[in-house]
């Protein structure tokens, strides 16, 4: 189902774009002519300048949130290399199933893709690539808990598995489609809220912050 709501544009300079991604909101266009709805396509007609590959992270389609998305090439090569080298700094906001026993912890798991049950991701200490969460409980609510996750690497669906898989927290995201309970919640309680890296064109560090929406 297309999603309509507005990409709300945290910030902007001449190089790059912050936006709040909503939730059921692609990042990049995804296969096929009716999933060319995207951050990055909708950051295009928004500015007329944009060039380039624009791409710098994404959030999952079920995921809201904090993403940078360049506007020229430079930047988009800047930025990602920012990434690459764990210079970036985010946070995000879940809600998990159940009481967390913990107060806080590392989550220390390598993951790669099940071949045989795509796009799913599951833990693979003999070919898994290094996949590092850092969590702290905000609140235990009734039959949940409130979690902010810190991940020290990107893999795909990283925070999503290390919160559902025994080995992590054992608890999965409220509203998961891949690793929990589908009908938890009416989308996946999981929120990127904080975004920090250096602007290429100051060399300054800049931070942003996105309420949580649930």
């Amino acid at each position: 189902m297309p999603c309509t709501s507005d990409v709300s544009i945290i910030a902007r300079t001449e190089s790059y774009v912050v936006v709040d991604k909503p939730c059921g909101l692609l990042s990049v266009p995804g296969k096929g002519p009716g999933n060319a709805d995207c951050v990055t396509a909708r950051v295009r007609r928004m500015f007329a300048h944009a060039a380039g590959p624009m791409v710098v992270h994404r959030l999952d389609m079920d995921t809201s949130g904090l993403i940078v998305v360049a506007l020229d090439a430079p930047t988009q090569r800047s930025l990602s290399m920012q990434f690459e080298a764990r210079k970036v700094e985010k946070s995000y906001i879940a809600l998990v199933q159940g009481d967390v026993p913990a107060d806080s912890g590392r989550i220390d798991e390598p993951l790669r893709t099940d071949i045989a049950n795509r796009p799913r991701q599951i833990i693979d200490h003999a070919q898994g690539r290094p996949a590092i969460t850092d969590w702290r409980v905000l609140a235990r609510e009734t039959d949940r808990t409130r979690v902010e996750f810190v991940p020290r690497t990107g893999r795909t669906h990283q925070l999503r598995v290390h919160a559902a898989h025994r080995r992590g927290l054992g608890c999965p995201i409220l509203g998961d489609r891949l690793y929990g309970d589908p009908d938890s919640a009416p989308r996946l309680m999981l929120h990127a809220a904080t975004l920090s890296f250096v602007d290429p064109a100051t060399n300054r560090r800049v931070e942003f912050s996105s309420p949580v929406p649930f």
